[in-house]
């Protein structure tokens, strides 16, 4: 067994061109077109250091909020002493050292620790998976809708996503205006399915944006109309209760997907048992690392239900690389003239902007050892605003 000697957690930040934030919220989906704006986005890293040397490393590209550095950092001391190894162990008292709160800052140290776990056996993340795929296909995920001349009409979204196919995408998401009109909603959805609905597999994700259930049916309704491969998280509740959904389930045909707001395994359990969504949402960094995200993919395939990844990552891309019951990968966030929010940190040629896709549509599967990405330790040091070191 190999002890763990040392954790470090390294927050900078960095500048984005064209990009405001729209809401004034704590999140990446609160950024949206501004043009000769420049926004600061932050993000951190965490490094785990075993008595032997060897180095895991994974820097955030979705939940890197104060709150979710506030969480890894109650947690990185007490890996201190632990087997490397042992993921599943750690994962387990990790998830109840994190009861109380949302579980956000366990996901980025368990990805670490597979990273760590690959470079000690001199092999990547999918490997120790068993991933059979070496490509994913993708779908281009909108910025929400803006005021400032980008996604600013329906007329916006229908070119853009003219331009996403004409980049190699053939599935396309929408994330409407945080203003939750739901006419302006429905007008959007069924415009941009009139215009490419023939040629790309369309979705719409208000993000919890509409007000009441009688505006998420509404919307359903024109997401039914235009034939839209599922709508997800559509109003106020915040994405949490089973029974409403369940309840707009029974009057729309067109498929929900839920659970990205709802952490971890036992709860996505009982939201699906309960009939609230027809896919389930999973994402490494919000539901406690790979290790929780492949038993909730493991779950979902028990209940015989497709598994989607949320968002866009290294190890996003090596865990679907290994589950059967998944459909795309998520380009996010996109559009015209303004970059994807994830940190410039990769000198592998990494990326997740728009343009990482193949011209059928296709991202690669990572095939280095660990996470197969190497970061740039100048750029992270050079703009790192708080460090934290514990040690044995």
């Amino acid at each position: 067994m190999t002890i763990i000697k040392q954790v470090e957690l390294h927050e900078f930040d960095f500048k984005a061109k064209n990009l405001g934030n729209l809401t004034g919220a704590e999140s990446v989906g609160a950024f949206g077109y501004l043009k000769g704006s420049f926004s600061k986005i932050k993000k951190f890293a965490v490094v785990i250091i075993t008595d032997d040397g060897v180095r895991g490393e994974y820097v955030t590209h979705w939940c890197a909020s104060d709150a979710t550095y506030a969480q890894s950092s109650i947690l990185a001391p007490k890996l201190l002493g632990r087997n490397a190894e042992e993921r599943e162990g750690i994962y387990d008292d990790f998830k109840r050292e994190l009861r109380q709160f949302d579980h956000m800052g366990h996901g980025p140290i368990d990805i670490a620790l597979w990273d760590w776990a690959g470079k000690k056996l001199d092999c990547s993340v999918n490997f120790l998976l068993g991933g059979f795929k070496k490509k994913l296909p993708a779908y281009a995920s909108t910025y929400h809708g803006d005021r400032n001349g980008g996604l600013d009409s329906k007329e916006a979204f229908s070119d853009f996503a003219e331009y996403c196919y004409d980049l190699g995408y053939k599935a396309f998401k929408i994330h409407g205006w945080n203003d939750g009109n739901a006419k302006e909603e429905a007008e959007n959805v069924l415009h941009v399915a009139k215009k490419v609905g023939h040629k790309m597999t369309l979705m719409l994700d208000p993000a919890c944006e509409l007000r009441t259930f009688a505006d998420a049916l509404y919307v359903g309704k024109a997401c039914d109309e235009a034939d839209y491969f599922w709508l997800e998280d559509p109003y106020r509740d915040s994405g949490v209760s089973a029974f409403a959904h369940k309840k707009l389930r029974n009057m729309i045909k067109t498929p929900i997907l839920q659970t990205e707001h709802i952490r971890g395994l036992e709860p996505k359990a009982d939201f699906l048992i309960a009939g609230g969504t027809d896919f389930l949402r999973m994402d490494p960094e919000y539901d406690m690392g790979i290790t929780g995200g492949m038993k909730i993919a493991h779950l979902a395939e028990s209940f015989g239900v497709d598994v989607e990844i949320h968002a866009c990552g290294p190890a996003h891309r090596h865990m679907m690389s290994a589950i059967r019951n998944t459909n795309f990968y998520e380009v996010a966030l996109l559009g015209p003239d303004c970059p994807n929010a994830i940190p410039p940190v990769y000198l592998c040629g990494y990326s997740d902007m728009i343009d990482c896709i193949d011209k059928n549509g296709f991202v690669e599967v990572p095939n280095g050892v660990g996470l197969g990405v190497k970061y740039d330790w100048d750029f992270i040091s050079k703009n790192t605003t708080n460090k934290k070191i514990f040690s044995l």
